[in-house]
């Protein structure tokens, strides 16, 4: 994948008390991989357009880091390549 590439994903997250999702496995490129580790996690605001992205940095069952984002307004999960 090349870098600063942003592609949309499925999670499958749980979902708190207080509603926050909280990612356990991500479907990418055909393959499920289990969330083993939160490496970090960080909020985006952008006020231009108030476009708010929960940020998730995990380690995955295959070793590999991954960093995925949750965006509030438009509902979806993506993995952003852009270390």
């Amino acid at each position: 994948m090349k870098k600063g590439f942003e592609e949309k994903i499925d999670v499958i997250a749980y979902s708190g008390y207080k509603g926050e999702e909280t990612p356990r496995t991500i479907l990418l490129n055909g393959k499920r991989i289990e969330v083993v580790e939160i490496l970090r996690q960080w909020v985006e605001e952008r006020p231009d357009n108030r476009k708010t992205r929960r940020f998730y940095q995990i380690r995955g069952n295959d070793g590999n880091p991954y960093t995925i984002y949750y965006d509030d307004k438009s509902m979806e999960w993506s993995h952003s390549n852009s270390e």
